[in-house]
């Protein structure tokens, strides 16, 4: 282990302050390029994150929640998070005052990406062309558009999964993905 992330936890878990640390911790999504992305924890921490049950086990943290380190707070809002509808870790989470920033880095591991899929489930990508699954009346205009309609280009809309801007008729319009299917 690093000479200087042992230092700072002065050669304890920086989680649960009980056994030797053996484990340099990356907090992801950050990288191991430097000791305030690490988290220095034992095995037991480790083995308990892996299989992410006994929620008891970690009440702990509302020790180290308050550790000065960034990385320890995030790793340690990160857990309590996983176990929210637990009693001590709701409580907790709602009592700490820690930086947003260190917050988002937490929360960061639950984040999925925006994935728009068609009514078959195919993955849409910006720049695709899809065929309409059934007749759409276009609101706004005086046309409809046919099923069977092809629709090329088509742009993902970035905060709705379920939503696709593309051209018919000359004319930028929102489209369900669940009323499209990817044409290959």
């Amino acid at each position: 282990m690093n000479s200087t992330l042992i230092a700072r936890c002065e050669n304890l878990c920086e989680l649960c302050s009980s056994h030797e640390p053996t484990i340099e911790y990356t907090v992801s999504p950050k990288d191991d390029l430097t000791i305030d992305n690490q988290v220095a924890i034992c095995v037991t921490c480790l083995e308990k994150m892996q299989t992410e049950e006994n929620g008891n086990y970690w009440t702990f943290l509302e020790g180290s929640i308050w550790n000065p380190e960034p990385s320890v707070q995030a790793l340690s809002y990160r857990i309590m998070y996983q176990h929210k509808d637990e009693n001590w870790a709701s409580e907790l989470l709602n009592a700490v005052e820690i930086d947003d920033n260190i917050i988002q880095w937490a929360l960061s591991a639950f984040e999925q990406a925006d994935v728009h899929k068609d009514a078959y489930g195919n993955v849409l990508e910006n720049g695709d062309t899809v065929v309409l699954t059934q007749a759409l009346n276009v609101k706004g205009t005086n046309f409809s558009a046919a099923k069977g309609t092809i629709v090329k280009r088509i742009k993902l809309v970035h905060d709705n999964t379920e939503q696709i801007e593309g051209k018919i008729n000359s004319q930028t319009i929102i489209i369900l993905t669940k009323f499209v299917k990817k044409s290959s």
